[in-house]
């Protein structure tokens, strides 16, 4: 997903779409003591969701006990501002952490305790992000072989994070100024990935 945690706070909040959820991403929320800029506000049948996403691009780093245990204060700040409000009848649900790696066992150990969803690449078992990826066929354009970087980066810029955007969204091809040729080797290749 590139350097940065960006399309990554998009890629959650697509697949969160194709499963039934409504998302906004980077939303400012007030808590009680400070505000909050929350990476993806999900909801769903009338329960509002605060997702936290951390993206590690080092191979092999993994999210410690310290990303719950900031955003679970965060959660509880927010959570106790939203109780506040007036006319506000949504529950406001669990916090959530997702990262593109995997929990240590003391982060894992805290989310429970504490009461949080932790979704990693292999967490919740057989229900992970990777999981979910290949069960949805909601893969990210990154793992195309055939767009270059530069059109990767493009297309990114542009919200479409998933090959099954750019094969809603084909006239971004023609944006970019693709050839036919390739453009159906493109095509076809999303396509093997939104079947998958």
């Amino acid at each position: 997903m590139g350097p940065t945690g960006f399309p990554f706070e998009r890629f959650v909040a697509a697949i969160l779409e194709y499963s039934g959820y409504q998302t906004r991403v980077d939303e400012i929320m007030n808590g009680i003591c400070v505000t909050h800029e929350i990476d993806v506000i999900a909801e769903k049948n009338g329960t509002v969701t605060i997702i936290e996403c951390k993206f590690h691009s080092e191979e092999g780093r993994n999210c410690n006990v310290k990303i719950p245990l900031y955003i679970h204060s965060r959660y509880n700040d927010v959570k106790a501002h939203w109780a506040t409000k007036k006319g506000e009848n949504r529950p406001l649900d669990k916090g959530w952490v997702v990262t593109n790696t995997r929990f240590t066992g003391d982060a894992i150990a805290y989310g429970k305790c504490a009461g949080m969803y932790l979704l990693s690449w292999d967490l919740p078992l057989n229900d992970g992000l990777k999981d979910r990826i290949d069960r949805l066929g909601l893969y990210p354009i990154t793992v195309s072989t055939l767009l270059s970087n530069r059109e990767k980066q493009f297309l990114l810029s542009r919200n479409v994070v998933l090959c099954r955007q750019l094969w809603k969204d084909k006239f971004f091809l023609d944006h970019m100024g693709i050839k036919n040729t390739r453009k159906e080797k493109i095509l076809n290749e999303i396509k093997q990935l939104c079947n998958h």
